[in-house]
């Protein structure tokens, strides 16, 4: 292990708000970036006042995702606010905004301007539906990005309404992944050019990139996927079964041999021969009664005694755990996946650990999210040099 972190050295400024840009930039900080949020005087991050809210006055998901950041106020609307911003991008690598299309344009603040600024500079640009296109201008939450990206669709009973993937934020997530990694292979390739370029993410990208086959599914048979439950297309059995204590268990056979696993643990080697149900093409055929069948042997147990049996057979199986079984889960603890931090607001906060976990070079979380304005000393005063009298003029002003 040595010590240093991936990205030590990287100077970021998070300029965005609530959630998919600031997400990118988290994922750097906690690999060792120096993220610098910048926030509207006496407003802040949307997502400070986002969720549960606790004592202190700023709410979970900030003091969880805006972690490692140092937090400073600037009005980017202003031109001192914008003589500013350039100042700091002028010692940075990475901005990071996630705007309507236009907005840093009309600040002065757009791409043409700040890559004059400082050639290698990265710009990441998160919108609803990309800087490009017929819908550019149209507002986007991570709602309108599940459903225009196509996964909305597929969620819930075929004779239901849609209903929510899981959150909402999903493809705020999603695209701050991309953003990430998006700005890693900038990076990477600043390397090789000397040059920085931007990066342009809609928040229904991600979402439709994972889609499986959806796209050539279509393209290829004119097939559209309806929703399905909690099955899944292609194969079966491979959907979530009740058990006998009120649970339920995650079970995927993903082809035939795992299958006459399942059914020799089932008691019910028979299932698995080709004169029943011994091929995923006579499974398919009878979908509906292959998941009742297995439903029916589930009901019979307690989810405890299905996984041993399940792993028993080597077939693939998981609880599907709500949070506070999350917490009390010896794999979670062994992994380290939940993080305790004891922040001088709020005291003891449990939060998602890192992801990745890197060998040599691990990142870490510091500090959780920082109060408004926390930080305005130290960068203005010591990484830009501004004096008491102009920080003074700059506050009277609400610049800052």
């Amino acid at each position: 292990m040595f010590d240093v972190q991936a990205l030590q050295g990287c100077r970021v400024l998070d300029v965005a708000s609530f959630l998919a840009g600031p997400f990118a930039a988290t994922q750097l900080a906690e690999f060792g970036a120096d993220v610098i949020k910048v926030e509207l005087p006496g407003v802040g991050d949307a997502t400070r006042r986002f969720g549960t809210m606790t004592d202190c006055g700023d709410s979970l998901p900030w003091l969880s995702e805006s972690r490692n950041k140092k937090c400073i106020t600037l009005d980017l609307r202003k031109p001192d606010g914008v003589v500013l911003i350039k100042r700091l991008v002028e010692q940075s690598d990475v901005l990071i905004e996630n705007f309507q299309p236009g907005t840093m344009e009309r600040w002065g603040l757009g791409w043409d301007v700040l890559h004059a600024v400082n050639p290698r500079l990265i710009m990441v640009r998160i919108s609803g539906y990309g800087q490009t296109g017929p819908y550019k201008d149209r507002p986007g939450f991570g709602r309108i990005g599940n459903a225009f990206g196509g996964l909305s669709f597929l969620a819930g009973y075929p004779d239901r309404a849609p209903v929510t993937p899981g959150s909402a934020t999903i493809p705020d997530y999603m695209a701050g992944l991309y953003g990430a990694l998006g700005t890693l292979l900038a990076l990477q390739a600043r390397q090789k050019t000397g040059e920085g370029q931007f990066i342009d993410i809609g928040l229904y990208e991600p979402i439709f990139r994972i889609l499986d086959e959806l796209a050539p599914a279509f393209q290829y048979k004119g097939y559209i996927r309806q929703r399905m439950g909690p099955g899944t297309v292609n194969v079966v059995p491979h959907s979530h079964y009740p058990t006998k204590d009120n649970r339920w268990i995650a079970i995927a056979c993903t082809n035939d041999k795992i299958f006459a696993r399942l059914a020799e643990a089932m008691g019910r080697a028979d299932l698995a021969d080709e004169a029943s149900w011994g091929t995923l093409a006579a499974r398919e055929r009878d979908r509906a009664i292959v998941d009742e069948t297995v439903a029916a042997w589930t009901g019979g147990f307690d989810r405890a005694d299905l996984l041993k049996m399940c792993e028993a057979s080597q077939v693939p199986c998981g609880p599907v755990y709500a949070i506070d079984e999350i917490f009390e889960d010896p794999h979670y603890a062994a992994r380290e996946n939940i993080l305790r931090m004891n922040d001088p607001r709020v005291g003891e906060l449990a939060v998602p650990n890192l992801v990745p976990k890197l060998s040599a070079t691990p990142g870490k979380v510091n500090f959780l999210g920082s109060e408004l304005g926390a930080h305005n000393d130290e960068i203005y005063r010591g990484l830009l040099g501004l004096d008491e009298a102009e920080l003074r003029r700059l506050k009277d002003a609400a610049v800052i």
